[in-house]
């Protein structure tokens, strides 16, 4: 190996040979060929009390638009068509956020600065490459280590509790999907809450719902609050992320302000890059596709370290 390749570590921005081999390395994940990948869960107590509560609130929602505001309706076709396109809006949002947080968002194999893994790299004398220190693996351009995820993640842009997962390279369509979804069902239970409210008030509370008038008013209430905090949260968070990835710059590198030492891509090529190339279509804003359902089935038990191996 020429001794003009260097590893530096980029916790403590110490040089050290390629040659030399650190203690307490961990072994480079392999997966034999023909085996399914594995499927990715962070064990994060946080993460998945926040997952819980985000399920909760949206079946919350949809128990309150459906059972409360819709089925009640003296009107066949405003409850049909209100039902069924808001709860299909609900459908696409859980699965955004599934999708989200069971995909790998672009982890680097952990331990993998090993002598053996910089050798195949075949780099040029003189060229640097940096080892993370808590991961121990090379760290490739624009990765970030994730404290919580207890990995390197390609183009991170932050770590979500409420999908449980960091948002990466490989899974930011889902959740700037899951905001864009989110968005778009509280808007539409605003819309239907303030009808709702208007045909109440002109019959005097009588039957405006199979619910007494003050239980209906409760849960009304409850879900405009709800409706409106989840709106504004992930309308916000839908036009960052769309701003990130036009601008080619994660949020992290934006706090950090970090100059880029790589060639940006135009605004087209970024969204094409996250939401699958080609021109945009339906596939686009479908959190369905790509799914492979076996990859889904577990296979093995559970493994130590931040995934479920299937």
């Amino acid at each position: 190996m020429s001794s003009g390749h260097r590893l530096r570590d980029v916790e403590q921005q110490r040089p050290l040979l390629v040659g030399e081999q650190e203690q307490g390395v961990m072994e480079v994940e392999r997966i034999p060929l023909g085996e399914t990948k594995r499927l990715w869960f962070i064990p994060d107590c946080c993460g998945i009390v926040c997952a819980f509560i985000t399920w909760f609130l949206v079946f919350y929602a949809d128990f309150v638009v459906t059972f409360v505001m819709l089925l009640p309706s003296r009107s066949f076709w405003y409850a049909v068509i209100n039902g069924v396109l808001f709860n299909s809006l609900a459908v696409l949002a859980l699965a955004s956020h599934l999708r989200a947080m069971l995909t790998d968002p672009g982890a680097v194999p952990k331990g993998n600065a090993t002598k053996k893994y910089v050798e195949s790299l075949q780099l040029k004398p003189g060229e640097v490459i940096y080892k993370c220190a808590k991961c121990c693996s090379i760290k490739p351009e624009r990765a970030h280590h994730c404290s919580i995820c207890k990995r390197c993640i390609r183009k991170m842009d932050h770590h979500c509790p409420w999908v449980n997962n960091c948002v990466g390279e490989k899974n930011q369509r889902f959740f700037v999907l899951f905001t864009m979804y989110i968005a778009v069902i509280s808007s539409h239970a605003l819309a239907l809450c303030g009808y709702q409210f208007i045909t109440c008030v002109k019959v005097q509370w009588s039957e405006c719902s199979d619910f007494s008038p003050p239980v209906t008013m409760l849960l009304m209430i409850f879900l405009c609050m709800e409706s409106l905090l989840f709106f504004t949260f992930t309308a916000v968070m839908f036009s960052t992320q769309l701003h990130s990835i036009c601008n080619d710059e994660t949020e992290i590198e934006r706090l950090k302000n970090e100059k880029p030492t790589w060639e940006r891509q135009t605004r087209w090529a970024g969204l094409r890059s996250v939401f699958g190339g080609g021109s945009p279509s339906l596939r686009w804003i479908n959190p369905f596709a790509g799914l492979k359902l076996p990859a889904l089935l577990p296979r093995r038990s559970w493994r130590g370290g931040a995934e479920f191996s299937v």
